[in-house]
């Protein structure tokens, strides 16, 4: 009788692995937003374009936010590795949520029940996902056990 082959043990699962690098990449772009608000509330409205931007690459927080996006991209490569894209970026819509919600804390936002309506479909939608396997590219359809068990002993 053929053995099946064991893996090696690994510190996390793949979809552990995944819903951890997810939590950075929402984490993550709500950081960004958060600093370019920041950043941007520093530039006078009453300056043109130019002087605008010349102004952002001052802030510190712009800065900030560069290089959390550039942290972003390694991240958005472990995801994408492990999960499918049609599962991992409907997940990341979660940062519209934290993103809204750090806005009514630190800016003083004020969320419309329509809003809010909108912000619990989203959260819906992601749980909804989330039921579903991380990863289905390149996978074999299922078969049934005794079909699979006649293949191997040949």
């Amino acid at each position: 009788m053929i053995q099946p082959v064991q893996s090696k043990p690994t510190l996390l699962s793949r979809r552990q692995l995944v819903w951890l690098t997810l939590t950075l990449a929402i984490a993550m772009d709500t950081v960004v937003q958060l600093c370019w608000k920041f950043a941007v509330e520093q530039v006078p409205e009453t300056v043109g374009l130019w002087q605008s931007v010349a102004a952002i690459l001052r802030e510190s927080l712009f800065h900030v936010a560069l290089i959390v996006f550039g942290l972003q991209f390694f991240n958005w490569m472990i995801v994408l590795a492990h999960a499918d894209l049609s599962y991992a970026q409907p997940v990341t819509a979660l940062s519209y949520v934290t993103v809204s919600g750090a806005s009514v804390v630190l800016f003083h936002d004020q969320l419309s029940p329509l809003r809010m309506a909108g912000l619990a479909m989203i959260m819906v939608g992601v749980w909804v996902i989330s039921r579903t396997n991380v990863r289905t590219a390149g996978l074999a359809p299922v078969q049934d056990e005794e079909a699979s068990m006649s293949e191997v002993s040949r």
